[in-house]
């Protein structure tokens, strides 16, 4: 079953710094909690991202069991949106759509997550015991730091 998490984070801060940020791989592991042991494995020289783009991590989603993941930018539409999409990894789909919309109090940015787990029913029994409060705890440790990244006053 494919299961879906949209957010929403207003961002005080104008698209071009906004967008610099979040197309930057190199930020992720800034914005993920650190007991998941984030690692960008891809070497990018050059921050730009562009549609088939391969990024390799490696993240401890649970119990401290090192992964890998590979996800690909199969969507840019500069300073408007991109979407990664799992290859590789824990997931049997990940795709994650990022919207940036400007306004006048800056940029509102929107996550929207579509993802499905493996092995059917039990996958299922694992989303409801812990897959969706750990996904949902990584979007809000999320928001926690962005809010002191971008909101709060220096």
């Amino acid at each position: 079953m494919v299961h879906q998490l949209q957010r929403e984070q207003q961002l005080y801060c104008d698209l071009e710094t906004a967008w610099r940020f979040f197309s930057s791989a190199n930020n992720l592991s800034k914005i993920t909690p650190k007991n998941m042991n984030f690692i960008v494995l891809t070497k990018l020289e050059n921050d730009e991202i562009y549609e088939g783009m391969i990024i390799d991590y490696y993240v401890s989603p649970l119990l401290g069991i090192k992964m890998s993941w590979q996800t690909e930018i199969i969507q840019v539409s500069f300073q408007k949106s991109f979407t990664d999409f799992q290859k590789k990894g824990p997931y049997k789909l990940w795709n994650h759509f990022h919207e940036f919309i400007p306004n006048e109090k800056g940029v509102l940015m929107r996550d929207t997550i579509n993802y499905e787990l493996p092995m059917g029913v039990l996958g299922e029994v694992a989303h409801g015991l812990f897959v969706k409060k750990k996904i949902e705890h990584i979007f809000n440790y999320r928001y926690q730091i962005l809010e002191k990244m971008f909101n709060e006053k220096k």
